[in-house]
């Protein structure tokens, strides 16, 4: 895995931070932390989709920020768990998988990773 990959990892990780923020910010520091996370999380995402398919790029960002999401709304929130929201995330996460596992890791125009 090169380190385009580890960016969009890295910038759906943080999208899970930004997307709670939106929720539970009450205050001028957590809206700033908010907003840092949607700043570096569209910087990371945006940076590795300039090397890697974007449509990739994008379909893993937004795949992974959305089971993140809802698994933490789940564990530390207190929405209700309900096994059709898990067997959704488990097919959403499969085809996540599988568009990374079919996407090369060959750089656009030769630029190295």
């Amino acid at each position: 895995m090169n380190r385009n990959w580890i960016k969009v990892f890295v910038a759906a990780f943080l999208e899970i931070f930004w997307v709670i923020g939106l929720t539970h910010s009450y205050d001028v520091w957590t809206w700033t932390g908010t907003i840092i996370f949607i700043i570096v999380s569209n910087y990371l995402m945006i940076t590795a989709a300039q090397v890697l398919p974007a449509g990739t790029v994008y379909a893993i960002f937004v795949g992974l920020g959305t089971a993140g999401t809802v698994i933490a709304g789940i564990l530390f929130f207190g929405e209700e768990f309900n096994w059709g929201k898990i067997i959704l995330i488990i097919t959403l996460l499969s085809g996540v998988i599988g568009l990374k596992l079919v996407t090369s890791d060959q750089s656009k125009e030769g630029v190295e990773s």
